[in-house]
């Protein structure tokens, strides 16, 4: 069977929410000429990115992370890099006992690292609030890891608030915990948020309209819906803060074996699985590459979208990657974001962060 051939067959059944991965699939590259131009960068930003790799990571010495997600997969990796170069960590993470464990990860890789954890879970927007007070009355961030997340659920579930729990986790748990945050991040002189998104961004399906799936559900549909969602709203965020020191980009890894739930249990799912992993899959360590990037290169710029560079965009060198189709448009992050704070009742104040 042709590489080509297993693709599509992978996206396919992936379409169809039977196929639950430990990864984000990748889909062909789009011509040369679908690529952002790269008239409007500087043109050292260009040749970096063609040829950036972690190494290139300066000092993060005096400068702290929080990333959530980031007891596996490419938080987890995240972390580790991070600390490598200096940086002290925040592992946030639902379990204590897997953020203990991810932390001694960390300070194995790195030995000296400077690492603390945080209890969070997404879906419950009370665990949201008791984590980012925490955090907003003690701490100074410079990074802002928007990463953790879920797929693939075969049923519809919902959130402890009642939302649809793949947008209510990866996108609206991730705004309320920013908006509540968000006085330790302007507490730095140069704060950047990262958002992960994905590839499945760019599905017909994730269409925003019927936010919550109440009409009907399908799981890649909700999937793609949530990671549609997190495009917007960092492209909204690079909006509203571009006359400021925040810079927000978003991100894909292009597709990894990464520690997002499995749920899949049909027999084309185990067919496709290992055929998939092993011809389709990049590493969790490459994975992060585009949120490393993203983070530390003084030339990524505020509203980029980025991931990596390689044969349909699976792994390699960062470089810009195609938006989905009115994902940038300026009424739809309106829209969104507006939708956000009703939702979740956070209002989201650049100014001072949301009242907790």
């Amino acid at each position: 069977m042709r590489m080509h051939s297993v693709r599509v067959l992978a996206e396919a059944v992936l379409a169809e929410g039977t196929l639950g991965m430990l990864f984000q699939l990748g889909v062909t590259a789009p011509p040369s000429d679908a690529w952002p131009s790269t008239r409007s960068m500087n043109p050292r930003s260009v040749t970096t990115m063609n040829h950036w790799t972690p190494d290139d990571i300066t000092d993060q010495t005096d400068r702290t992370a929080l990333i959530t997600g980031g007891n596996s997969g490419i938080g987890l990796e995240t972390a580790r890099v991070l600390a490598r170069h200096g940086a002290r960590v925040i592992l946030a993470g639902r379990s204590q006992t897997k953020l203990d464990q991810a932390a001694e990860a960390v300070r194995a890789a790195a030995p000296g690292a400077r690492t603390d954890t945080l209890v969070l879970d997404l879906a419950d927007l009370s665990s949201v609030r008791d984590a980012a007070t925490r955090i907003a009355e003690t701490e100074t961030v410079d990074l802002l890891f928007n990463n953790a997340g879920v797929m693939n659920l075969p049923e519809r579930r919902t959130t402890r608030d009642g939302f649809e729990m793949t947008v209510g986790t990866n996108h609206l748990g991730h705004f309320a915990f920013n908006a509540q945050v968000w006085p330790a991040v302007r507490r730095t002189p140069a704060p950047r948020v990262v958002t992960v998104s994905a590839i499945a961004a760019r599905w017909p399906m994730g269409r925003l309209d019927d936010l919550m799936s109440e009409k009907s559900y399908r799981a890649m549909g909700a999937y793609a819906k949530s990671k549609r969602a997190n495009i917007v709203y960092t492209l909204e965020l690079a909006r509203r803060t571009a006359s400021s020191p925040v810079e927000a980009l978003v991100v894909h890894p292009g597709s990894a074996m990464t520690g997002l739930q499995q749920h899949g249990n049909g027999a084309l799912s185990r067919m496709v699985t290992p055929i998939a992993a092993r011809l389709l899959m990049g590493s969790a360590e490459g994975a992060a590459w585009p949120s490393l990037y993203a983070a530390t290169n003084p030339y990524a710029q505020s509203g980029s979208f980025i991931g990596p560079a390689g044969r349909d965009q699976t792994s390699g060198a960062p470089k810009p990657a195609k938006l989905p189709n009115g994902a940038d448009d300026p009424a739809e992050g309106r829209r969104l974001w507006a939708a956000s704070e009703q939702l979740t009742g956070v209002p989201f104040d650049l100014e001072t962060g949301a009242a907790i």
